[in-house]
């Protein structure tokens, strides 16, 4: 039989290409040709018509339409305008024991406002260890305690990182740790403020320069009270073990706000 086709972009390209309608398409007879070698269209182009015109119906029936020849914009929902998972929620609660939660699964905190509360108790001696973390060593965010002082660490694609860290020892005992970033809106990828606050007392604040806009990994996952596979911040350790919250973790909540 026959078969049309056109290769507008290869998957490995992630450069904007011409639009669609300039496409070149390409006609085989598959019964003689099997593998395609011999280019027919110049020779049938009433049939080459008739196949395109063919899969402009199927496409239709089947949803196929429009076609997004995006790239790098499809990576994040909110951007590409297709549903997201979690729908229209801007809370999450997570508990200890939750990890290993890929980025569409997960609240989509880019380019927005996020509070990160924490309900934990703390040992003797002081805690260390990640609360909860997203991402990896080439981009991510992490609330961790660090010496028993509460820290978060914004890793940019892994060429900069900014870190907001308390100077105080958190006592032991039960205690609500929060980390509260404000986006600075106007655009994708801006950076904004984060403050640490322990019992509702602010502990540190400062500026994370810039975010990233569209995706973290495509493996590395969102985990409570560990960081899996490689770390968002390396001065805690590497792996479950090293990274694991020594003290115990109630639950965590998330929630994101919009900004213009």
């Amino acid at each position: 039989g026959w078969f049309a086709r056109t290769l507008h972009r290869a998957p490995w390209q992630t450069i904007n290409m011409p639009p669609l309608e300039s496409d070149t398409w390409d006609l085989y007879n598959v019964r003689e040709d099997f593998s395609l070698t011999n280019n027919l269209a110049a020779q049938h182009p009433e049939k080459l018509k008739d196949l395109q015109a063919l899969f402009m119906i199927e496409a239709e029936k089947y949803n196929v339409l429009p076609i997004d020849d995006r790239v790098i914009e499809r990576m994040n929902p909110a951007l590409a305008g297709r549903p997201d998972l979690l729908g229209d929620r801007t809370s999450l609660t997570l508990y200890d024991g939750m990890d290993g939660m890929l980025e569409n699964t997960f609240m989509n905190v880019k380019n927005r406002s996020k509070t990160i509360t924490a309900e934990v108790v703390i040992p003797s001696g002081g805690a260390n260890g990640v609360i909860l973390a997203q991402g990896g060593r080439f981009g991510g965010w992490c609330l961790y305690m660090k010496d028993g002082k509460p820290v978060y660490t914004y890793n940019y694609l892994g060429l900069e990182r900014f870190t907001v860290a308390s100077d105080t020892v958190v006592p032991a005992g039960a205690a609500t740790v929060v980390l509260d970033f404000v986006y600075d809106g106007g655009g994708f990828g801006k950076g904004g403020m984060a403050t640490l606050s322990v019992d509702g007392e602010t502990v540190a604040e400062g500026r994370i320069g810039k975010t990233q806009p569209l995706i973290f990994s495509a493996d590395e996952t969102a985990d409570v009270g560990l960081d899996n596979q490689t770390p968002v911040a390396e001065d805690i350790g590497i792996g479950r073990d090293e990274t694991r919250f020594t003290g115990k973790i109630h639950k965590v909540t998330l929630e994101v706000k919009d900004v213009e």
